[in-house]
């Protein structure tokens, strides 16, 4: 079975370095030019320690780097496997690509010949921060991507990292040991179950990736406890309550809640949506609340299995005997948060004892309108 390593990042020149370096005799180094992708076209190169031992020209009538990739590198990779003179295969992941989609590919169509053995996000600590607390899209920062692609570069960089098994901040002569000290930190509570490494070839030959803890750090409405909960300015709030959100106060604060932040994740109660379970996520400064299902509570035991296990998990321990599994639980990562006055806003945002639900107008009503749990 071919070990196959993923590198992501969106710089191409930190994550090319990182990719380079894992390229040993017995390797096979995958790359993607994807500088035309506009145009429809990607070439794709594999090449070993002694040159280039395949070119090929990928033409899309849906110019889009997931097009590009799917199908045809899991063939690629199965042709290298079956030649059985190659010991790993490392692919270089481009800037807009999808490392889990990637990943579960591999998984699904070539489980028998190939095996994820590590994915790596790499950090470039000079832009890092701005990247993941700023407003950014992809397509700002000239990175290729399809047309339609509105995602935020802050979300791209974080679900990268968060999907990782492995971390590396790059060096550089320009970067300041305090830069790369916070962006360290900021990667490390983003993703606290990742290992951190200096140089990408200390991943050689090592097999990390685990895939259903990699779906358990990315699934929505789970929150992320960090190792620690300060680590030079970085800090991270976790954050629960077993009221429900009071709709207007919360959406007149969501611009206040997550200023500074770099990612917010959980589960949010609101008043006036009993039945629906809400999901928290916020890359940066971009937030989105949506529906992520139902309770358990109104749910029949044998439906269980539709919410996800790490929730299931987490209602075993806190069942309310009036409400059941309904409650809210977040965690605010970010530089320089004050973590005080973020959790007073909060506990401001939670419906008190004398309000009712019934009497409320809920601003997030027409974003949820459509879904069979709203």
């Amino acid at each position: 079975m071919l070990p196959v390593t993923l590198v992501t990042g969106v710089g191409d020149t930190t994550r090319g370095a990182a990719a380079a370096d894992l390229l040993v005799p017995g390797t096979v180094l995958v790359e993607y030019d994807v500088s035309e992708l506009a145009g429809g076209s990607v070439v794709r190169t594999a090449r070993t320690t002694a040159g280039l031992i395949d070119r090929e020209v990928i033409r899309m009538g849906h110019p889009c780097v997931s097009c590009a990739m799917r199908g045809s590198l899991v063939e690629l990779l199965r042709g290298i496997a079956a030649v059985e003179q190659y010991q790993a295969a490392v692919v270089n992941v481009p800037g807009a690509g999808d490392s889990q989609a990637l990943a579960e590919e591999v998984a699904r169509d070539a489980a028998e010949e190939l095996q994820v053995s590590v994915v790596l996000a790499v950090v470039d600590p000079g832009s890092f921060v701005v990247d993941v607390t700023g407003e950014d899209l992809l397509r700002d920062r000239g990175i290729p991507t399809a047309a339609e692609d509105g995602r935020a570069l802050a979300e791209a960089v974080v679900r990268q990292l968060e999907y990782a098994d492995a971390i590396l901040v790059a060096s550089g002569q320009s970067v300041s040991a305090s830069q790369s000290d916070t962006a360290g930190a900021l990667a490390r509570a983003i993703n606290p179950q990742a290992r951190m490494v200096a140089r990408a070839s200390e991943l050689a030959g090592v097999r990390l990736h685990d895939p259903d803890a990699a779906e358990a750090r990315v699934e929505p409405g789970a929150v992320s406890a960090p190792l620690m909960e300060e680590t030079g300015p970085v800090r991270t709030l976790v954050w629960s309550s077993d009221r429900p959100f009071h709709p207007e106060r919360l959406y007149d604060a969501l611009e206040d809640l997550v200023e500074n932040t770099a990612r917010g994740k959980g589960t949010v109660w609101l008043a006036t949506q009993p039945h629906a379970r809400l999901g928290w996520d916020s890359f940066g400064t971009n937030i989105t609340i949506g529906v992520l299902g139902r309770w358990l509570a109104d749910l029949p035991a044998e439906r269980w299995s539709e919410v996800s296990s790490s929730h299931q998990a987490r209602s075993l321990f806190e069942w309310h005997p009036e409400h059941g599994d309904r409650g809210s639980y977040l965690s605010i990562t970010g530089i320089g948060l004050d973590v005080w006055e973020l959790r007073r806003r909060l506990d401001g945002c939670a419906l008190r004892a004398d309000e009712e639900a019934s009497r409320l107008t809920d601003p997030f009503a027409p974003y949820l309108e459509g879904s069979t749990a709203a």
